[in-house]
């Protein structure tokens, strides 16, 4: 009962997470998984992406039916990202390790805190007005960013993109999270598949519950984005943002 607890509050979390802001699962299953329930840290990560797949997947799919996705360039992004991730995990293994394990965390707070002092006001009508030329290249330019970052350093790839997809790309906020939850449908489906394959399968029970808790969490979240305005959106997604950075942050100095 404990396992199916920890499991479905840390599903509530990361999929609140995927569903307003496209964050990864890994930045809040991982740790609770690993704290409450002493799982390794390779075999939580691997649950984690697993419970990414179907809710970015449900995610991605609202979000694209209330044309709030950007495919063509979230394919060009994701080719890169997934190519510069390999880069970066080889370049990784040729330097000391950082202390860069709350990376993502200190990320997901402060980009929480940014959208509730700073809203994405940008609209779809100013997206528009790029050149598909322009577009094309700063989708290739990002995605080779984030790849690298994340497999070099291993975390803070939906944080990433969502931040490179407001700040930098000039994406109205729907659209970045939509754009953002497609790209990570694939990247967790690639990184639960690799980690199940060289660490085995891991525990049926976490596996399952925490890949439903997810997935029914980041379907409401999504539901709720699409729907509301973009104040109130932003102000949503600053909140839940900044609550799952602070208590990933508490849950990690429990460890």
């Amino acid at each position: 009962m404990y396992k199916l607890l920890i499991c479905f509050i840390a599903g509530i979390g990361a999929g609140l997470g995927t569903g307003f802001a496209g964050m990864s699962a890994a930045a809040v299953i991982s740790p609770m998984l690993i704290t409450f329930l002493g799982l390794p840290a390779y075999e939580a990560v691997g649950i984690a992406l697993a419970s990414d797949v179907l809710a970015s997947a449900v995610s991605a799919y609202t979000y694209g039916k209330n044309r709030n996705l950007d495919i063509r360039n979230g394919l060009i992004m994701m080719a890169a990202v997934l190519l510069f991730t390999l880069f970066g995990s080889w370049a990784a293994s040729l330097v000391p390790n950082a202390a860069m394990g709350n990376f993502s965390v200190f990320m997901t707070l402060l980009l929480g805190i940014k959208f509730i002092v700073k809203p994405v006001m940008t609209t779809k009508e100013s997206m528009g007005a790029v050149s598909v030329r322009k577009r094309v290249i700063q989708s290739a330019a990002s995605g080779t960013v984030v790849g690298f970052i994340c497999g070099f350093i291993g975390a803070g790839g939906g944080m990433m993109m969502l931040l490179l997809l407001t700040s930098v790309l000039g994406y109205e906020l729907k659209t970045a999270v939509g754009t953002s939850v497609f790209i990570m449908t694939f990247t967790a489906l690639t990184g639960s598949v690799s980690h199940f394959a060289i660490g085995g399968f891991p525990d049926v029970v976490c596996l399952v519950c925490c890949i439903l808790s997810t997935l029914l969490w980041a379907r409401v979240a999504a539901l709720f984005a699409n729907k509301a305005s973009a104040v109130t959106l932003n102000r949503a997604t600053g909140v839940v943002l900044a609550i799952l950075g602070t208590a990933v942050l508490a849950v990690n100095y429990l460890k």
